[in-house]
């Protein structure tokens, strides 16, 4: 079967009547650190086996999403620990730029002071100061869930190596005229006042307003359409479509901007989509991306009228009104011109938000450092179409291609001072510098840095090769990269996989970070909506773990866990899965007190019962399924058929089939001891990675080994037993059915009746003790009268039940329960016969009365069944 190599003789063990985690977790976990287990070494010859963290955000606190994403990783590297590679899970933390500026920011406006007062060297190390002392909490909330990860090995993203990794990538980048500095519109957060990507921007429906303003007098007027009006007062043109006739005679002339004395150009343009509105946009380059490329087609001038802080810059009465305010006093200036030819509110549109502050974000001309991504992108896609690297499941592709073979030039600077600052230099003359790690930079009059630095996703996308040492070439690059498997939500495959992906290719010389993409759902409630705190859902997973122990929220994670597929989760299934730890505790304490034990070899199965033969060949058979769904990142599956095989199978079945064999002692009940001691120690192998607290325990204690961290993992021997199955299926299906049968005469679990068994032709023989055990049957002794006859797969079950029910009673009842039936199914009948009620009720309505006629039916035929079992007075 499998091997266990870590057995040693021991005496009896026991184990406590009941499982506390929190008594065990804590010291557990710190057994595991200080025996160096999830250490890896890049002097070993074994397979190496990689995985980097998603670097949780230094201002973070542990959230069910990391908890579930954290959970499916560690699940893999244990496993691939227990089967012999050299098992890296790489930890570290991202610097987060805006967010951790914003705390501090937030910390010094405490003390009435702001950054520009310390200065930009001061309020750096304040930052440092505070990253020090508060930030990364997270890291030990991650202990709390049991991460496996080489604490020695954690990295920062602005930490000394990482730092040289950046700077290297950015020099050679820009020696190859990918990076690039060029003005153009930029998402812009008036509130966190820096630039952000497209792909940090979150776009939600608002209530706001569609505005018809006419421009120009007379016949030679156009009415245009905007919800932001107050970037008219940038308008440099109004565009048409080129095939327009209706506008056809203006094109080439000049109207009348309102309000602003100036005259603009009517312009044709094919963007211009002439069946939308009145087929006429106002341009406005400075202040709309689509406008901005409508004005260098045309060459048209950039009029900016919005501060950082959106806050009105143009000439005239709306100067140093917000965005907001100068919008409704804009409005009103024109209606009261005759300008407004339609108004609606509300109108529902989507706006784009900053992700972080949620502050409406301001499309903005500015000046900016881009990396072209064209080359880039190319070979991030044909990576994955050559099948260098694998996405899973296969159908995220397309999305991923979507977003590849699109991408926009990424905007890298970002108006912070908390970050890697941009390693540019300019000269008093127009000189420009990119200085490299290893060069020095200009000094002397006149020479200054760029002020701006990175975005922070330009560091983590370095992160599978930096974290590792480059820009040396390292032993641990040598043994680590690629990665094995990169694990992580589908929701940042655009944020994060393909800016890795980019860089990856270009920086290793067309080697892909990782061999494949393994993407999963995000964390929902138990109703399907996202969790947030706003929405009163938001959950805190220390608070369950605190409750129900660790092992039982990453196995309910787990559990859930569908490729790709969104995870609904609920209090109730944590409490499921904290009654599956201990239901596995009882049933090894109970194997362990009956003499359980994984000494000396299996007997060869012609020594075997049948049942001992039916559980092995379970068990290798769950071997194999769950290594395929391994490798198939099928962890909902995995743990679903070991929840199953355990509880089920070896707890429910083969444990209580045993217990007549271990009171019967002998040779036939020390066979069956070591069978129960192999069950158990793989059983509890398979378990350990998405449980590993609770099998560490049992595990330990049942073999005296020294850690199931480094156990082996179990192997599938090949050994199959067909027949056997067989016959304790049909032992299954006996007592099945007479426990049903039992339940519906109303006997309690534990009343024992007389029974008679006949099982002559049946291979049920060997298992009549179990049976009557497992069924509360008594031997049928002098008196015997059958009232019960049950005929189940070739054998029979007569009982006597004369005296374990009060016959009348229970008739009583049942004609009672029979009769409120029929009524039910008559009230059903009338109302589904009535075409009236039929033309008018709802479908549900409907769909639900067909439920009770269907129900009431079947109750009919079940409690006639029972009455007709019942013995005759």
């Amino acid at each position: 079967m499998t091997e266990n190599t870590q057995q040693s003789n021991h005496s009896a063990p026991e184990l406590p009547t009941q499982y506390t985690p929190a008594d065990v977790e804590g010291p557990l976990y710190e057994r595991w650190v200080e025996r160096g287990y999830f250490e890896a070494d890049e002097k070993s010859d074994k397979p190496p086996y990689t995985v980097v963290i998603p670097p949780p955000n230094v201002t973070g606190s542990l959230h069910l999403g990391h908890a579930f994403e954290h959970t499916l990783i560690d699940a893999l590297t244990r496993r691939k620990r227990m089967q012999g590679h050299e098992t890296l899970w790489q930890p570290g933390m991202d610097h987060a730029g805006i967010a951790t500026q914003n705390v501090v920011e937030r910390e010094l406006a405490k003390e009435g002071v702001s950054r520009h007062d310390l200065g930009r060297e001061a309020f750096v190390e304040r930052v440092w100061q505070w990253k020090n002392e508060s930030g990364g909490q997270i890291s030990g909330q991650m202990r709390r869930l049991g991460d496996g990860v080489a604490w020695s090995r954690e990295r920062f993203t602005m930490d000394e190596g990482l730092s040289k990794a950046v700077q290297t990538i950015f020099k050679r980048l820009y020696d190859d005229e990918l990076i690039y500095r060029a003005e153009r519109i930029i998402n812009w957060c008036p509130r966190c006042l820096t630039a952000i990507s497209d792909i940090e921007v979150e776009y939600q429906d608002d209530d706001g307003e569609l505005v018809s303003i006419r421009y120009g007098e007379g016949e030679n007027s156009i009415v245009v359409a905007t919800t932001r009006a107050e970037t008219m007062l940038g308008d440099t043109a109004v565009a048409v479509h080129p095939e327009d006739e209706r506008y056809a005679h203006l094109v080439g002339t000049e109207i009348e901007l309102p309000l602003t004395g100036r005259r603009i150009p009517v312009v044709a343009d094919e963007h211009v989509d002439p069946e939308f509105g009145t087929g006429a946009v106002k341009v406005t380059p400075a202040h709309d991306p689509n406008d901005f490329e409508i004005g260098r087609r045309h060459d048209l001038p950039n009029l900016a009228v919005l501060d950082e802080r959106g806050v009105i810059t143009a000439h005239g009465p709306f100067q140093g009104l917000d965005r907001f305010e100068a919008r409704s006093a804009i409005v009103g200036a024109l209606r009261a011109e005759g300008r407004i030819v339609a108004e609606k509110r509300p109108y529902t549109h989507s706006v784009g938000h900053c992700s972080r502050c949620k502050t409406t974000i301001e499309p903005r001309l500015s000046m900016q450092w881009w990396v072209k991504v064209g080359p880039l992108a190319q070979a991030a896609g044909d990576a994955v179409r050559d099948g260098k690297v694998k996405i899973h499941p296969k159908e995220m592709e397309s999305r991923y291609f979507g977003w590849v073979d699109n991408l926009h030039d990424w905007c890298i600077s970002r108006q912070l001072w908390w970050g890697h600052r941009i390693p540019v230099w300019y000269g008093p003359n127009g000189e420009v510098v990119c200085v490299g790690p290893d060069d020095e930079a200009p000094t002397g009059e006149g020479w200054t840095q760029d002020t701006d630095v990175l975005d922070t996703w330009f560091s983590s996308g370095l992160w599978p090769f930096s974290t590792l040492g480059w820009p040396e070439q390292t032993p641990s690059v040598g043994k680590f990269y690629p990665n094995s498997v990169l694990v992580t939500g589908y929701d940042i495959l655009f944020f994060w996989v393909a800016r890795m992906m980019m860089f990856g290719l270009y920086a290793m010389d067309g080697t892909p970070p990782f061999h494949t993409i393994a993407l999963h759902g995000m964390v929902r409630d138990q109703f399907g909506k996202k969790m947030s705190k706003s929405f009163g859902n938001a959950v805190n997973p220390l608070d369950w773990m605190d409750a129900y122990g660790s092992d039982a929220v990453r196995f309910t994670l787990a559990r859930g866990a569908n490729p790709g597929v969104d995870v609904p989760i609920g209090e109730d299934w944590v409490q499921g899965s904290r009654n599956f730890a201990n239901k596995i505790w009882n049933a090894t304490r109970f194997a362990l007190m009956n003499g359980a034990t994984v000494e000396g070899d299996l007997p060869p199965a012609e020594q075997l019962s049948a049942t001992d033969r039916w559980i092995l060949s379970r068990l290798n058979s769950v071997v194999a399924e769950v290594d395929a769904y391994y490798d198939d990142y099928q962890f909902a599956k995995l743990s679903d058929t070991l929840f199953h095989f355990a509880w089920d199978e070896v707890f429910d079945w083969y444990v209580e089939l045993s217990k007549t064999t271990f009171m019967a002692g002998g040779p036939a009940a020390e066979v069956s001891r070591r069978v129960l001691g192999e069950v158990l120690d793989v059983t509890l192998r398979l378990l350990h990675p998405i449980v590993p607290f609770v099998t560490e325990t049992l595990w330990t204690t049942l073999t005296g080994g020294e850690s199931v961290v480094i156990a082996d993992w179990p192997t599938d021997s090949g050994f199959r037993d067909a027949a056997a199955e067989r016959e304790i299926e049909t032992v299954q299906q006996v007592v099945t059915e007479v426990r049903r049968f039992r339940s519906d005469q109303g006997l309690q679990p534990g009343q024992k009746v007389p029974a008679r068994l006949e099982l002559s032709g049946t291979a049920l023989a060997p298992h009549e003790a179990a049976m009557r055990s497992l069924l509360r049957l008594q031997p049928a002794g002098e008196g015997f009268s059958a009232t019960a006859s049950l005929p189940v797969a070739g054998a029979t079950v007569a009982l006597d039940l004369s005296g374990a029910i009060d016959v009348e009673a229970e008739r009583k009842r049942l004609t009672k329960d029979l009769g409120a039936a029929e009524k039910e199914k008559a009230q059903a009948t009338a109302k589904l016969g009535n075409e009236a009620f039929l033309a008018k009720a709802p479908e549900k309505v409907v769909d639900k009365i067909r439920g009770r006629l269907e129900a009431a039916e079947a109750d009919i035929v079940r409690i006639t069944a029972q009455l007709a079992a019942l013995p005759t007075a």
